[in-house]
């Protein structure tokens, strides 16, 4: 069993280990520090954002969504705000059990409160996985993209 919450400020060091599985790239301070940020504020940068948590029984946090509002979205009509997933991690032990699907109903329902009238997400090209959780709730691919850089 497993409930969703907001995430609150005592949850940081359980909530900074799952980033880290989901961004392995970061550091574990970097992520303690924007989870502060952002449960002290309520806000990414300029605008609101939320961490919803999925909590087992014991206590141990097994999954999060960290959702945003954002001007746009690649697909999305620009004339509205939109609700957007930041970042959204469920332990793999713990998936296909609903508990990915309670927490982005969760951000949803968040989202909604907001004005947003569309939620939107992304995720890297070679995770397949993600694309599938993506399909089965509803979310439609709206575009696949390459970014290049040169340094000057």
């Amino acid at each position: 069993m497993h409930r969703i919450r907001r995430s609150q400020a005592n949850d940081r060091d359980q909530l900074a280990a799952l980033h880290l599985l989901l961004w392995p790239e970061c550091s574990l301070d970097e992520e303690k520090m924007a989870i502060d940020a952002l449960l002290s504020t309520g806000m990414s940068g300029t605008l609101p954002a939320a961490v919803f948590v999925a909590e087992s029984d014991d206590g141990q946090l097994i999954g999060f969504l960290e959702a945003g509002l954002r001007s746009h979205a690649d697909g999305c009509d620009p004339a509205q705000p939109v609700g957007f997933v930041e970042g959204w991690y469920v332990l793999e032990a713990r998936r296909n059990q609903g508990v990915g699907r309670a927490l982005m109903s969760a951000a949803e329902q968040w989202a909604r409160q907001h004005g947003a009238v569309e939620i939107a997400s992304d995720s890297w090209i070679t995770h397949e996985d993600s694309h599938r959780a993506h399909q089965a709730l509803g979310f439609e691919i709206v575009d696949r993209c390459v970014h290049f850089r040169k340094p000057l």
